[in-house]
Order: C-alpha cells, then sequence, then structure tokens
C-alpha cells in the first residue's frame, strides 16, 4: 500500500514538473529532459541525504525541522556526520536543502541562487558523481537550468514553481524499497525522452522481458547471492536497463558496472538510474564516447576483460567516416571475423553490430558469460562477417544458445530480434529456443508490439537453464551438430521432420491413388483446354 501511495506521489511529481516546463515554453523542447531528470536527482539526493542523517542521528529525525538543526552543528559535527555516510550519498551543506531555497524564494535573482545552488553541490560532488568522457572532461551531475527560459524576466518565477513542487513531499520513506520499485519510477521518468528519434545513435528502449531473461540465464537463481566481485560491462549501454537487472540479479553490492556509450543524454540517463538503484559506486566507470573508435575501459594496452557482458547494440547505423580508422593493424584481433564495407547506396544500412558483437567476444574473460540482441538474420546467414562470428563461437566452444523472439517484441523496430548467450566456460551442449510464436499482439501508440506472460518469460527462463528439449520450441545440441548445419544456430533447422505413418486396407490405398489420378487427369484436361483458347486467341490477333 506504501509502495504504490508513493509510487503514484513520484508520478505526480514528476508530471507536475512536465507542466511547468510546458507553462513556460519547453513542452517538447529539446532542453525539458535535461530539467525534468536533473530537478527529479536533486529532490531524490537531497531526500536521501535527510534519510542517512536520521539514521545516524537520531536527534535529527526527533527534530521538528530537522534541517535547522542540521544548520546548527558545527562544522566538525557536520563533517562527521558525513563521513558516516556510504559514498551513494551526495554530500550537501545546509544551504544546499529543498527547504533553504524555499525560504529564499522571494529574494531578488532567485534563478541565480538555485543555478549556483545546483552547481555548488555538483562540484562538490564531482568525484563520485561525475561521468567522464573517452577525452577525460568530466560531464557534472547539473546544468543552469534557468537558462533554458529564454525570457530572464521569467526565470525567477520559473525557478520558484519548480522548489514548490518540491517540497510537497518527501521520498524519505520509499529508500527501503526493492528495484522493481526504482526500475517503475525510472521507466516513467524517462518514457518521454527515450524513444528512437530517428537520428545517428537513436535510442531503443530494451524490453524489460528482454532484459528479465537474459539476467535470469545469465545470473540462474541458484547462483543469486553467491557470486561476489564481479565486472558488469555493456559497451552501447544506452539508459542501463540491461545493465540494472544484471546487477540486481548479482547484487548490487556484489558487482561494478562499466560502460560506454556515444550518446551524452544516454549516458546522463545511466548516471541516474545508478544512483536509484545503489549503484553509485560505479559513475566512475561510466564513460561517454565512442567504444569502436576509442574504447576507453582497458588494463595496459589491452582491452579490459569483464566477467559478464550484455548489449542491445544498434543494429544498422553510417560509421562510414570512420569505418578505415577500425580497419587497422591494431584492430585485426579485435574485428577478427572483419570490418562491414561502406554500401555505396545506404551507407545507413552498415551492420554496426557485427563491430560491438565482436568486441564483446573478445572483452569477455576466460570463463566470462555474455547476453547480446542481434538481428535473427545473423544466426542463419551463410556468407560473410556473421557466419564468420558463429564459427568463431563453435570453434572455441564458448556458445551457451539462442532464444529467437517473436516480432515485434521493440515496438520501435519491425527487426526480428533473437538473444545470443556466449559462455566461455560451456564446452558441453548449447540450447536453441524458437520463441517466435509466443506472446500477444498489442497496441504501443502508433506501433504494434508484442508482449511475453510472466509465464512465457519463465518458460523460456526454465527450458533454457533446464538445457530441456520441447518439440517444436527448444533443442539441445553439440558443437559437432552444429557444425554439421553449416554454424546454424535457429533452433528450427535441428527439430525433427514428422512423418505420419497410417494403416489402411488395399482397397483404401486403390480409393487414394484413383482419387489422385483423376484429379491429375482433370488438371491435364484444364491445361489443354487453356492452351486451346490462348492459340485460338493469337490466331485472331493475327489477322487483325
Amino acid at each position: 500500500m506504501v509502495e504504490l501511495e508513493f509510487q503514484q506521489k513520484t508520478k505526480t511529481l514528476i508530471d507536475s514538473l512536465k507542466s511547468i516546463c510546458a507553462n513556460y515554453g519547453l513542452g517538447n523542447d529539446g532542453n525539458e529532459f535535461k530539467i525534468i531528470t536533473q530537478t527529479f536527482l536533486y529532490k531524490f539526493l537531497n531526500d536521501k541525504f535527510a534519510f542517512e542523517a536520521k539514521k545516524i542521528d537520531p536527534s535529527l529525525a526527533k527534530a521538528d525541522k530537522w534541517e535547522e538543526a542540521l544548520a546548527a552543528l558545527s562544522e566538525d559535527d557536520l563533517e562527521m556526520l558525513q563521513l558516516q555516510m556510504g559514498a551513494d550519498t551526495a554530500r550537501l551543506k545546509p544551504t544546499h536543502f529543498i527547504n533553504y531555497l524555499f525560504n529564499q524564494q522571494n529574494a531578488p535573482d532567485f534563478a541565480k541562487l538555485f543555478d549556483d545552488t545546483l552547481m555548488d553541490i555538483a562540484i562538490s560532488n564531482n568525484d563520485v558523481f561525475a561521468v567522464k568522457t573517452d577525452g577525460g572532461a568530466k560531464v557534472v551531475l547539473f546544468d543552469r537550468l534557468s537558462q533554458y527560459i529564454a525570457d530572464e524576466s521569467r526565470r525567477d518565477a520559473f525557478c520558484r514553481a519548480i522548489i514548490n513542487k518540491l517540497g510537497e513531499f518527501s521520498f524519505e520513506r520509499i529508500f527501503t524499497q526493492k528495484f522493481d520499485f526504482y526500475a517503475t519510477l525510472f521507466e516513467y521518468l524517462i518514457k518521454d525522452y527515450n524513444s528512437n528519434s530517428g537520428g545517428k545513435y537513436a535510442e531503443y528502449y530494451t524490453p524489460h522481458a528482454v532484459a528479465r531473461i537474459m539476467a535470469a540465464i545469465l545470473v540462474p537463481e541458484e547462483q543469486q547471492g553467491k557470486i561476489k566481485n564481479v565486472s558488469v560491462y555493456d559497451p552501447s549501454a544506452g539508459s542501463g536497463t540491461l545493465l540494472m537487472n544484471v546487477a540486481h540479479a548479482i547484487g548490487e553490492n556484489r558487482c561494478s558496472i562499466y560502460t560506454q556509450d556515444i550518446s551524452q543524454k544516454s549516458s546522463n540517463l545511466l548516471r541516474l538510474n545508478l544512483i536509484l538503484n545503489n549503484l553509485v559506486h560505479s559513475i566512475p566507470n561510466v564513460i561517454q564516447g565512442n567504444t569502436l573508435l576509442h574504447p576507453y575501459h582497458k588494463d595496459g594496452s589491452e582491452l579490459k576483460r569483464f566477467d559478464y557482458i550484455v548489449s542491445n547494440p544498434p543494429f544498422k547505423m553510417d560509421f562510414s567516416d570512420y569505418r578505415n580508422e577500425l580497419d587497422t593493424k591494431i584492430n585485426k584481433e579485435r574485428f577478427f571475423a572483419g570490418i562491414p564495407k561502406v554500401k555505396a547506396k545506404a551507407t545507413d544500412k552498415m551492420e554496426i553490430y557485427q563491430l560491438f558483437l565482436q568486441h564483446i567476444i573478445i572483452s569477455l574473460k576466460p570463463g566470462g558469460k555474455a547476453a547480446v540482441v542481434v538481428p535473427t538474420g545473423f544466426i542463419t546467414a551463410q556468407t560473410g562477417i556473421d557466419k564468420g562470428i558463429r564459427e568463431h563461437l563453435v570453434k572455441h566452444r564458448m556458445l551457451a544458445g539462442v532464444v529467437s523472439m517473436p516480432s515485434n517484441i521493440f515496438a520501435t523496430t519491425g527487426t526480428n530480434v533473437s538473444i545470443l548467450f556466449i559462455d566461455a566456460s560451456n564446452k558441453g551442449e548449447v540450447v536453441l529456443i524458437d520463441a517466435s510464436n509466443l506472446g500477444e499482439k498489442i497496441k504501443d501508440g502508433k506501433n504494434q508490439k508484442t508482449v511475453l506472460t510472466p509465464e512465457e518469460e519463465q518458460r523460456i527462463i526454465d527450458v533454457f537453464n533446464g538445457q530441456r528439449q520441447e518439440e517444436d520450441f527448444s533443442v539441445v545440441v553439440g558443437y559437432e551438430q552444429i557444425e554439421d548445419k553449416n554454424y546454424s544456430l535457429s533452433a528450427g533447422q535441428y527439430f525433427d521432420v514428422k512423418i505420419e505413418y497410417v494403416d489402411i486396407t488395399p482397397e483404401q490405398f486403390s480409393a487414394k491413388m484413383k482419387g489422385f489420378s483423376d484429379n491429375l487427369e482433370s488438371l491435364f484436361n484444364k491445361s489443354r483446354e487453356l492452351e486451346a483458347e490462348i492459340k485460338k486467341q493469337l490466331a485472331g490477333l493475327k489477322y487483325e
């Protein structure tokens, strides 16, 4: 009950912030998402600080106005309080609190005070909360939000409207909630800002069904809570849906997240997702940059290798402007199966996923595991880079299996997708699942998408992890069988061909054969009649 109540209050707050943006001319503006996400983050960090401070010092919890009680602490006492807080709590001063700004809102130049406060919080917490670029620059927590209001005379009123909304209720009672609660909130917060914009490096929101299946197969239930000190990597992280699910299955305090993504917007959303999910310790590993051209995570001169890798890479994209920079001696091992050629008339159709997939395979530790979303055409292509990658996986005995998903599992793309599971320790059998007939078709705005039921999700997970064979659904095959099938990873190509045998009498057999014979004779007669008719018509045309 408390969970639903706070979920609704939080959604109402998000809607209110969007309404304020609309009232000040920023509805659907390119900067709206920065205002919404950063304001939400300011609120979250403020209330998290309050929650932790009251837990450490019960006298603050008992005070009528905890902000005033905290402001009355000496500098030494405040520093001692902050030292006892976890690393995932931002270091705040009394002048940073929402209540302080609320009481100052009638001061002249309130917008400047509001912006200065956010920037001071960002600078004070730069070491922990800043995202780095692959060039080494730091992307701080906050921007000067009032700058997005073109009319300077309206900036004070805009910032007052925000601070009044932020003070209406406290998040403090939600910090005991679990992963699913924050996943729902995060999805609601970014739902208008993480859709396919159709541009370069457009972000796709990975469906939760795909994320849950990947996490549950990479980290089976019996291993959860037993794995520790592992690294989880996504070279095309987006807003982090896949990473959050895997980190939750392992345990947020048992793993470190490493990411890279070319989109600054995605990197900012990912940072917010890490903060919401108790993964602040991984923010220094969040890199904004081009993974293919400038892979950031390294051990010396070599690529860093990881225990777990998840990815939903872009499938097709124009990378012709730096394609030749990738085709160098230094990248021969990394792109072992080759680099897609530039398509003369359709550069936007270049198969960039092939590069991400090869990068992932080379970035795995010995014994590491990966799950990657690929276009279903990858699993059967008979030539080229796709086949070369599959041959590599089979030759090095590092396949776990494939799950072919229903069409339109992504509402934003009609491409059929499969999940490729890689396991560098699996020298035994491989599971191939055809789940293409599962799910229910529903409308999602202008698009149609397929939604799996929880029971269907669980069936896929149980069959894969149990290495079960089910008729017309799954097969378990050896590497030699895959070689014999020209390295195809499509379950359907391994299903038994069913021949139905029926006992009939000689009389019944004769009757069936006569039926076939009569049918053939009828077809021949029709054919001859049609031929005669055509000749007649041609003759008529000749004499005309």
